[in-house]
């Protein structure tokens, strides 16, 4: 009797295990699930604690409406400076820290949706849809953060030029990379513009951040 007792007493702590094992699995998954969460829907510290995605798209168009406003004040020099701050400010209010963006940043908006998509898809219980279109996301959105770097640059150099004349080609420069924001560039020169590095933009991390979702049935 002791023998059967004990037997079962076996199968049913395997049964357990089992079973934890699997909610185990389930909650790496869920853990997959809540970065995507940051990516897209909300972050702690985020203007109005939205998505690093949301938040990296809205202060691009801030960015990209200034540096339009850059290129528009070709004959005007401090104009073109007023601007170009602007652009900094969207871009990287560490740098500039007064201006019309959010106060977060493109760039840090940026870096954080690279960096919490790549802890979803280094989770163990991560799906094979979540690993590849991580890939893609992250890509687009590390090409966003070396874009936001050669915009500071260029707008800086606007910041210091000494004539109009000098400022107005960097500002229809910025004009152009700023306008690569979102969008991204067709860099090879195949009439399309792909996730690729030195293509993809927030649009294209946005988009594959749905393909994501949409394989994880996430709202």
């Amino acid at each position: 009797m002791r023998t059967i007792i004990g037997m079962a007493l076996a199968l049913s702590l395997v049964a357990i295990g089992l079973a934890g094992g699997g909610a185990i699995v389930r909650a790496q998954a869920n853990m997959a699930h809540t970065h995507i969460g940051h990516v897209m829907d909300q972050w702690r510290d985020t203007p109005d604690q939205q998505g690093f995605l949301p938040t990296a798209i809205a202060e691009a168009e801030i960015a990209a409406r200034h540096a339009g406003l850059a290129a528009q004040s070709a004959g005007n020099l401090d104009r073109m400076k007023l601007h170009a701050g602007h652009v900094i400010h969207a871009v990287d209010p560490t740098i500039e820290m007064q201006g019309p963006g959010l106060g977060y940043g493109v760039k840090r908006a940026a870096a954080g949706a690279a960096q919490h998509i790549g802890l979803a898809a280094r989770y163990d219980g991560a799906s094979a849809n979540v690993k590849t279109h991580a890939a893609h996301v992250s890509t687009s959105a590390n090409n966003t953060v070396t874009r936001a770097d050669e915009i500071v640059a260029l707008a800086q150099q606007i910041q210091g030029a000494s004539s109009a004349a000098e400022a107005a080609p960097l500002s229809e420069r910025l004009n152009m990379l700023a306008g690569q924001l979102v969008p991204g560039a067709d860099a090879n020169s195949d009439g399309r513009i792909g996730w690729q590095e030195g293509e993809g933009g927030l649009q294209q991390a946005n988009q594959h951040m749905g393909f994501m979702k949409k394989g994880e049935d996430l709202p």
